[in-house]
């Protein structure tokens, strides 16, 4: 039932321009004894949130260096995907917990799923919780089986997190976003702390002139001649679009010309994303400068591009947050950031030198009122960010991070 995903092909020389050829004798250096080393990553869905896109950037790269890497997505109807968003929900410390159907539920279609899996691998890559199961019921005996958690867990709901480590305590190793992710106890078998990354020559974060930006930002109505503040991401509650919303009211008492961008993608693993996003429309309610775009509307990665490229102010205000690549994307393309001050953010953003944290509505508006009224300040500052994602959040620096798992699960 597993469907496999298309990435294309990339290389690995392509990147020589952007890091340091260090890492790239390092990367090569790791790749040679793995060379043939059949690789599944499996998630569950093919667009939509950062861990697609790492993916459409990282399997190929596998490939290039020499190993057999493949990207596999679950077959889900929207009854598992229920669950799994509430899983998620919960992960991420919401009170609801799930039923005995839920649990049925989500047992089920991880069973059928592993029935999909007959071809052999060295190592199968899981990320999340929705395929978690996979491993105890696939005839993988050879493969060394990795869970990849991109979840923020520092204050789960005991009850979600306990149905869910016995499933992750049978895996070889564990991977999580930062220290603070790992559930406390030892329960988790030889937990890695390796942060994600962008890949800086896809569509959505390539380099785009400010007068390309501009030409795609005015295709949507947007007015390119008034400043502009965006947030991307889902739609979602951890996202807070609806304290994006109050913050630019308040940031509007000041600068009345300023415009509104909300970006987002609709995925299939995301139910709840339907309702958020018609909650957030509403919230809006007629202010002309709002504008709510998403996939629906044509918006697709160089779309994205555009507006974070032609905004004057990005913003993440979320309130839980595994890590934030849309951040990272961001501070990629130079743009002054505010974020909130929450989960693998404070990697990203180092306060008042890349970029601002904030924890409020207010304190975002605070701080984005400052990067209108101080332009030149506003881009220092968005430059240091750019450096500080070329040395540590850039694709090669992942796949390099990856080879040395593969190789320490080697032996």
């Amino acid at each position: 039932m597993l469907r496999s995903v298309n990435v294309g092909h990339k290389s690995l020389a392509d990147y020589y321009s952007i890091v340091s050829r260090d890492l790239m004798k390092e990367i090569r250096a790791l790749a040679e004894p793995l060379a043939g080393k059949r690789v599944l990553h499996i998630n569950a869905t093919p667009f939509g949130g950062g861990v697609t896109e790492i993916l459409f950037g990282l399997v190929p790269l596998m490939n290039d260096v020499g190993l057999d890497a493949q990207w596999k997505v679950l077959f889900g109807r929207e009854e598992f995907f229920h669950v799994t968003k509430a899983m998620h929900n919960a992960l991420q410390g919401a009170e609801r917990g799930l039923t005995a159907e839920d649990k049925a539920i989500f047992e089920r279609y991880n069973l059928l799923n592993a029935g999909g899996l007959s071809e052999q691998y060295d190592f199968i890559v899981v990320h999340d919780p929705q395929p978690v199961m996979m491993q105890q019921a696939a005839q993988q005996d050879h493969a060394k089986w990795i869970w990849r958690c991109h979840i923020d867990l520092s204050t789960p709901n005991q009850e979600v997190l306990d149905f869910l480590l016995p499933y992750v305590e049978t895996y070889d190793l564990t991977v999580f976003h930062m220290a603070s992710y790992i559930p406390p106890g030892g329960r988790v078998p030889d937990p890695v702390v390796m942060p994600p990354a962008i890949d800086p020559l896809a569509p959505k974060n390539m380099s785009l002139s400010p007068e390309d930006a501009a030409y795609i930002v005015d295709q949507f109505g947007l007015d390119v001649e008034r400043p502009l503040m965006v947030q991307v991401s889902r739609f979602d509650p951890w996202k807070d679009p609806l304290g994006v919303i109050d913050a630019y009211r308040l940031v509007r008492e000041e600068v009345d010309e300023l415009q509104l961008a909300l970006v987002g993608s609709m995925a299939t693993d995301d139910p709840e994303g339907w309702e958020y996003f018609t909650r957030t429309t509403e919230y809006a309610g007629d202010d002309p400068d709002i504008y709510i775009l998403s996939n629906l509307n044509n918006v697709g990665a160089v779309e994205v591009n555009a507006f974070q490229t032609h905004a004057n102010v990005v913003v993440q205000k979320s309130i839980r947050e595994g890590f934030g690549l849309t951040v990272t994307e961001a501070l990629w393309k130079a743009r002054p950031t505010v974020a909130g001050n929450v989960g693998g953010i404070p990697l990203q953003i180092v306060d008042g030198e890349t970029g601002y944290l904030v924890n409020s509505a207010e304190e975002c508006a605070r701080r984005c009122l400052e990067i209108l009224e101080n332009p030149e300040r506003a881009r220092a500052m968005a430059r240091r960010g750019k450096q500080h994602v070329r040395h540590d959040f850039l694709i090669p620096r992942l796949l390099r991070d990856w080879l040395g798992i593969f190789t320490r699960l080697s032996g």
